[in-house]
């Protein structure tokens, strides 16, 4: 199992508690960007960089993504994708996608697309809150330990 990050819009401060869990498990991190980032040094992490170009981390990440795998990402397709492929997908604000629940977050992205195409104002996400940050790092505790207990 490795732990693929969509590192383009990724919150440092998540990839900082994924460090930590990479370290504490041994498990390998990997963060998918259009340009270099910084990591810090250790077996278990590495970046990344792919093309520059709309979803060309995406795509990569669904190239190389494997059953079991968990991805972060806010990115809905994605996330639709890589369920699709039998992974599990991971926001930052510590909410899990499923097979159950993808549906309905693409038709409500497509339907914010739609207004947003009229005119409509829709603003953005709100900022990361420190509750969020918790949340993340519960459920990814959670995760890596049903998978401790399965390996």
């Amino acid at each position: 199992m490795q732990i693929w990050v969509d590192a383009d819009a990724c919150p440092k401060v998540i990839k900082d508690i994924l460090f930590r869990a990479a370290e504490r498990l041994a498990i390998a991190v990997i963060l998918v960007a259009n340009k270099p980032l910084h990591t810090p040094p250790s077996p278990h992490i590495r970046s990344m960089v792919v093309s520059a170009g709309f979803d060309m981390a995406d795509n990569r990440i669904v190239e190389l993504v494997q059953p079991d795998d968990l991805v972060i990402t806010a990115d809905i397709p994605l996330a639709a994708a890589v369920i699709g492929r039998g992974a599990h997908a991971l926001n930052p604000r510590g909410e899990f996608y499923s097979r159950e629940n993808i549906r309905e977050r693409l038709n409500m992205r497509d339907f914010m697309d739609q207004l947003r195409s009229t005119g409509v104002q829709t603003g953005g996400p709100a900022m990361l809150s420190h509750s969020d940050r918790q949340a993340f790092a519960n459920q990814l505790d959670r995760f890596l330990n049903k998978f401790s207990r399965k390996a």
